[in-house]
């Protein structure tokens, strides 16, 4: 029987070809030149006084967390900042069942002025036996380099772009009410 090498070869190149465009899917995380840490920032513009931005974001914390009171580590309504230590729990997909791998631990800083907030999420720490910063993850080259963690920075990202559309709604001014005159 007569085994030609394209035979052989055509399926060892397709896995190759497959396996490293696997790898190349990272998301875009966002990065700060001076820090080298993960952080997302933004000014946001919105109409409002100070008080009222502050308590629509008080407002919108104790929508979005089970426990506000606890997540929540600053609240000043006279320097409009409020920060707030929360975490991420990571899943990894198992033969179709989804378990638990592990939580990262993140820190949003919401800055409010007259018709302007600034939201900064940052700190993002893997929680193992000590704190383990996720920047790492980046980098492809690292010795202990796992494709889990691509994935797991994906759920990073989600996570934090979904906060950050919650918040930007919960920021918007109330639709103002129409009296029934009739």
């Amino acid at each position: 029987m007569k085994i030609s090498i394209s035979t052989i070869l055509l399926p060892v190149l397709m896995f190759a070809y497959t396996g490293s465009k696997a790898q190349d899917i990272t998301p875009s995380i966002p990065v700060d030149p001076e820090t080298k840490l993960i952080t997302y920032k933004e000014v946001v513009s919105v109409t409002g006084t100070h008080a009222e931005l502050f308590n629509r974001a008080i407002e919108w914390v104790n929508k979005q967390y089970k426990n506000p009171t606890v997540v929540t580590k600053v609240r000043n309504p006279a320097t409009g900042l409020i920060e707030i230590l929360h975490r991420i729990e990571l899943t990894n997909d198992a033969s179709g069942v989804t378990l638990l791998s592990g939580i990262v631990d993140y820190t949003l800083k919401i800055e409010l002025k007259e018709d302007k907030y600034r939201y900064t999420i940052s700190g993002f720490n893997y929680k193992s036996a000590s704190r383990d910063p996720i920047e790492h993850w980046l980098d492809k080259t690292d010795k202990a380099y796992s494709p889990v963690w691509d994935n797991y920075l994906k759920q990073v990202d989600a996570y934090s772009r979904k906060l950050i559309d919650s918040l930007k709604l919960g920021m918007q001014p109330p639709a103002a009410i129409k009296k029934d005159e009739w």
